[in-house]
């Protein structure tokens, strides 16, 4: 009998060796990469343009005083080293913001400057999943839901012996349920439109299919897989059916609906002009309701979300019911959708711009917020009343005549820096905001800045929640370019690399 038998030679070696030991190496290079960021992170500070002293960063996201929250300060933070850790606020102290200045919050001495500046900035935008929730009050929770007695689960037994309560949370479901079906007999009889034969040439196409309908389907594919689902799954457990949904929220899946606003006018026109045929139709497949009865349904749904979890909120203080977690998680999540909302509503505005000339709506990322001022344009020393869009990638400013928005000038983040004013005595100071443009000198990024606009609002809750808003994108911009800067191997490179290694050895 005879062994096979093989060698070994020093090249096998060193090249087996080399290689793992390269991937070992930048897996630490990897690690270490991390470290630093989180380092530079914790090192920055906010620019303080002005000299404001610092305050410890209050609740981004307050309760509205319809929510039977209250809310409280938040706590202070230790640090490793027993010190506390101040957070300088740009909300409460006039103070200014940029894309320069992307940290929120930073350690500060007694005695150290109140003018910080960051090392870098941003220059380019990808599309952001992330959600205002994520960036918002996460980062700050009340004492109610981080009391120890918020992490155990309470008998939720009482809650369903109230006959009001448990109709209440059968409605929610069986109207989840009665939606998605109407949302698929909507789609088995407009979603398949090219199919039919008379279809008019205005109608023919994968274009005026996606105008006529907008991102129904993605709208339908949300609620069939994910919310129905966790409904049902939950149906037991209010705290794990009303946290699973409010994370659907944090992770901006219901962005859906803003999408499908924007696109709403367009719809409505396509089927202005061609309303005798899909009457017609509409007839031909014995549809009772119509397409406009199926294409109004998924606001009615997003509207409706809310004024149930108020009906359960009622009904759960008028029963005495001791569940603290239930009732913080249906607060929790009642927030999340009205703010969700408040941002479909306002972008149902954004088609009525007009004179947009070249520039595209649907290339500044994701629409966060729009807020009237009274606006001042001192460039050409104009005065009028504004709407101004928050997307993104950009501030776009709009003048309000009438019914109609006029389009008039738009701004990259990187080249922008708001500023609350120091100088004005007047009691209208805190409704001020002040818009500077930065203007780079000879090819460097340091320049110049010149103020564009001065926008007043009718109070100042209003232009601290514009300046809530305006943080959190940059927050956003921030957590994207950190990903973005991270150096990594994915783990299926390494085990595939490991693989080819091996064969190509058993080979020789």
């Amino acid at each position: 009998m005879e062994l096979a038998l093989f060698t070994l030679n020093l090249f096998d070696v060193v090249s087996v060796v080399l290689t793992f030991l390269v991937i070992f190496l930048v897996q630490i290079l990897n690690v270490y990469l991390h470290i630093l960021d989180d380092n530079a992170d914790n090192g920055k500070s906010i620019d303080v343009v002005d000299r404001a002293p610092a305050k410890e960063c209050p609740l981004l996201e307050s309760q509205s005083p319809s929510s039977p929250i209250a809310t409280t300060p938040p706590k202070s933070q230790t640090t490793g080293n027993g010190k506390l850790e101040k957070q300088i606020s740009l909300l409460d102290s006039d103070s200014g913001i940029s894309l320069s200045s992307i940290n929120t919050c930073s350690t500060t001495a007694a005695n150290s400057s109140p003018t910080y500046r960051a090392p870098n900035g941003f220059h380019s935008f990808p599309s952001h999943t992330l959600s205002f929730e994520t960036l918002g009050d996460e980062y700050h929770e009340d004492e109610d839901t981080l009391s120890l007695e918020n992490l155990f689960p309470c008998d939720q037994t009482e809650i369903y012996a109230s006959k009001k309560i448990s109709f209440i949370i059968d409605e929610l479901i069986q109207t989840e349920v009665n939606y998605v079906n109407n949302l698929k007999k909507g789609m088995l009889n407009y979603g398949q439109l090219k199919d039919v034969e008379d279809l008019p040439e205005a109608l023919n196409g994968e274009t005026k299919q996606k105008m006529l309908l907008g991102n129904i389907a993605e709208i339908l594919e949300l609620h069939e897989k994910e919310i129905l689902p966790l409904m049902l799954r939950n149906q037991r457990d209010l705290k794990g059916l009303f946290d699973e949904f409010a994370a659907h929220f944090e992770k901006n899946s219901f962005y859906c609906y803003v999408s499908f606003t924007m696109g709403k006018k367009s719809s409505m026109q396509l089927r202005q002009d061609n309303r005798l045929w899909l009457q017609t139709y509409q007839t031909q497949i014995k549809d009772k309701l119509g397409i406009d009865s199926f294409l109004v349904q998924p606001i009615q749904r997003l509207t409706r979300y809310p004024l149930l979890l108020q009906q359960f909120i009622s009904e759960f203080y008028k029963s005495g019911i001791s569940c603290k977690p239930v009732l913080t998680a249906v607060c929790k999540l009642e927030t999340r959708m009205r703010r969700a909302l408040d941002v479909v509503n306002q972008a149902e505005e954004i088609p009525n711009i007009e004179e947009l000339n070249e520039l595209d709506l649907l290339q500044l990322g994701n629409f966060r917020r729009a807020t009237e001022f009274d606006a001042q344009h001192f460039p050409t020393r104009k005065k009028y009343r504004s709407k101004v869009f928050l997307f993104d990638r950009c501030l776009v400013c709009t003048e309000v005549r009438k019914k109609r928005l006029a389009y008039r000038q738009h701004y990259n983040w990187e080249h922008v820096e708001l500023q609350r004013p120091l100088d004005s005595v007047s009691s209208n100071a805190n409704k001020i905001i002040n818009l500077l443009v930065k203007q780079e000198e000879g090819g460097s990024s340091v320049g110049s800045k010149r103020e564009e606009f001065s926008f007043t609002a009718a109070e100042a809750s209003v232009v601290k929640q514009w300046l809530q808003a305006t943080h959190k994108i940059i927050e956003i911009a921030r957590n994207e370019h950190a990903r973005r800067n991270t150096f990594s191997l994915p783990m299926d490179l390494v085990l595939g690399v490991v693989l080819a290694i091996w064969l190509i050895w058993q080979y020789l």
